[in-house]
């Protein structure tokens, strides 16, 4: 399992998913009079005798299997609002756009010729603002109005791999680790990167976001990638092999972004995500990438110290790290993150197992106790009131 993570930490970070593995027709240089990027009209649904029709039919067909996977996620009102947020950028395409929503803690978004959007939880979990989930949403879409993935099919000899390549898309919970493979083999040139970033501001700053955040989303993504990759992280990393570098494509996108402004909407983006944030934040520490996490969980405490989930998750990282004195940062946190009213029971837990590493009895039997209070029921249960008969023996 933890072999399969850190491979999907090394390939499934950016626009490796569908949208760079299926195409269609290739486009014109979609320019205007005056050289800026266009966005074209909507598209016709090719003819099912054609090899686009039939590439599209088989999209429909995974997309279906991702409606049925169990990481689909199917809250209703995340939905409406990421539709909602989608179609405000979609410039007249959005009668042709279908969100879907996968609980993977990794960042990504990708976008299928056939107008599929998947959205992974990891990037709803970083994304600190609606502009920023707007960037990449918006980026995802210029590689889809612009049609690059069809230059990628066309580097393909072998239509038997092609095929093979389609009918392994859909299958999110089983073959993720192959889309992955197949999906780097794929990865847009930096031209198209470029483009999609061209075209993905101008979305966004037609919907009203702020265009600087596109720069801030690659910088605290990059920051993540540094604590295990090292500072030229951003050279030598498969991740951004096809990308502008690191440190080029945050300086052209506040170019691109200018002195304009607009709208953030954090207070409804955090609104949006609360019900299944700390599900997502589960998912993060069960990743196993503790260094990255802390980075993230750092930027998060940064903006609210008070953020009693992430305080949570910080000290459970650190408690199952132990490396040098993470046992007295997890009982700081743990500590911290008890002591308020709306405490996940999680933290109870994690604390009397800080407090049994420290061979603290006293307090951590009181802490098991809390955890039991707040979740009788808990999968752990039985665990639980066995260390505490052991420590009060």
């Amino acid at each position: 399992m933890n072999a399969r993570r850190s491979f999907l930490r090394s390939t499934c970070r950016h626009c490796l998913g569908l949208a760079s593995m299926l195409g269609l027709p290739a486009m014109a240089e979609n320019l205007t009079e005056g050289g800026t990027l266009k966005v074209p009209p909507r598209f016709a649904r090719p003819a099912t005798d054609t090899d686009e029709g039939g590439l599209w039919a088989l999209v429909d067909r995974e997309e279906a299997r991702i409606r049925r996977s169990p990481l689909a996620i199917r809250d209703e009102p995340l939905k409406k609002y990421l539709t909602d947020l989608t179609c405000g950028l979609a410039d007249g395409h959005c009668p042709d756009i279908r969100v879907h929503i996968v609980r993977i803690p990794q960042f990504n978004a990708s976008m299928a010729p056939n107008g599929m959007m998947l959205v992974w939880s990891g990037l709803l979990l970083r994304a600190e603002n609606e502009a920023q989930l707007a960037a990449v949403l918006g980026h995802e879409m210029g590689h889809y109005l612009e049609k690059h993935s069809v230059e990628q099919l066309r580097t393909a000899k072998d239509r038997a791999v092609l095929a093979t390549l389609v009918g392994m898309i859909g299958g999110v919970a089983s073959t993720i680790g192959q889309i992955g493979i197949i999906a780097s083999m794929f990865a847009f040139s930096r031209e198209h990167e470029t483009r999609a970033d061209r075209l993905g501001m101008k979305l966004m700053q037609q919907a009203g976001y702020d265009g600087r955040q596109a720069a801030q989303v690659w910088e605290n993504l990059l920051g993540e990638l540094k604590v295990t990759g090292g500072d030229d992280v951003g050279h030598r990393s498969a991740m951004f092999a096809t990308h502008p570098p690191a440190g080029n494509r945050r300086d052209d996108l506040l170019k691109l972004a200018g002195e304009k402004g607009g709208s953030l909407n954090a207070a409804e983006y955090r609104k949006a995500i609360a019900p299944l944030r700390f599900d997502w934040i589960g998912d993060e520490i069960k990743r196993g990438q503790y260094e990255e996490s802390l980075i993230l969980f750092d930027r998060m405490l940064a903006r609210d110290k008070e953020d009693v989930e992430v305080l949570y998750a910080r000290g459970e990282v650190y408690r199952l790290r132990e490396e040098k004195d993470d046992m007295a940062k997890a009982l700081d946190d743990l500590t911290r993150a008890t002591m308020v009213i709306k405490a996940p029971a999680e933290a109870f837990r994690s604390l009397g197992l800080v407090h049994k590493a420290r061979s603290d009895k006293a307090s951590a039997v009181p802490a098991f106790e809390k955890y039991l209070e707040m979740t009788p029921d808990a999968p752990d249960a039985s665990l639980i009131k066995t260390y505490i008969a052991e420590m009060k023996a």
